[in-house]
């Protein structure tokens, strides 16, 4: 059992963003004191975190079992900006030439219209669509395990995860979202047990594909 968690609480001071109000994301400095078990109170602080109008992000685990009982699962080709921006002077360890390029599985933001335990679903769904091909009801969305903070010191957001069972037959070419990052992605139908060696080789490298893979291996009792 973990230990009781001590009784310290974050008390805002003052909050505001930090340059224009336009764009993606924005930085919000949060001037932030801790309050002690015995009441007293920490020094004021800057701290600096990410943040957007849409928040959170749903991530989705389309799977099914093969003709010899294997279990299959659809991951996508991502083009991920900021790991390909990483400076070439901050990099502990030799970076691949593809640097930027993930596989991961189907995941998107949270609209605010989406902010309910039924639109959670619905934003599932869109994404499904939208990235990988596959049209499912809601209600055949099943919830993957809990939510997480993903990077908790630098922006609030959470994932939601789910899986569903789908018919590969039934896929058809992604809707994609019209940007240029979703433009001519590869999907890859993979077994499971395959997905998850090629997270211990490096070859996936997206913590939380890696995360909802093993909680999926889990639930079905996919061999890993």
């Amino acid at each position: 059992m973990l230990p009781r968690f001590p009784a310290l609480r974050l008390v805002v001071v003052a909050d505001r963003i930090v340059g224009g109000a336009g764009g993606f994301m924005q930085l919000r400095r949060t001037t932030l004191q801790v309050r002690f078990e015995d009441g007293s109170l920490s020094q004021p602080f800057d701290y600096d975190t990410l943040d957007r109008k849409r928040l959170d992000a749903v991530v989705i685990a389309p799977h099914y079992r093969d003709p010899g009982g294997a279990r299959r699962v659809f991951l996508r080709s991502c083009l991920r900006p900021p790991p390909f921006l990483r400076p070439p002077d901050a990099r502990p360890i030799a970076e691949k030439d593809t640097l930027g390029a993930l596989w991961e599985l189907p995941a998107g933001l949270v609209e605010e219209a989406e902010r309910s335990e039924d639109g959670l679903r619905e934003c599932a769904a869109r994404e499904l669509a939208e990235e990988i091909g596959f049209t499912v009801p809601t209600a055949a969305l099943r919830q993957l395990g809990p939510s997480t903070f993903p990077a908790p010191g630098i922006i609030g957001e959470r994932h939601f995860y789910f899986h569903v069972e789908v018919d590969p037959a039934t896929r058809t070419k992604p809707t994609e979202d019209g940007s240029a990052l979703e433009r001519d992605a590869a999907i890859a139908d993979v077994s499971l047990g395959e997905a998850i060696e090629l997270t211990r080789r490096g070859v996936i490298e997206d913590g939380k594909t890696e995360l909802a893979l093993r909680r999926l291996a889990e639930l079905t009792g996919a061999s890993t």
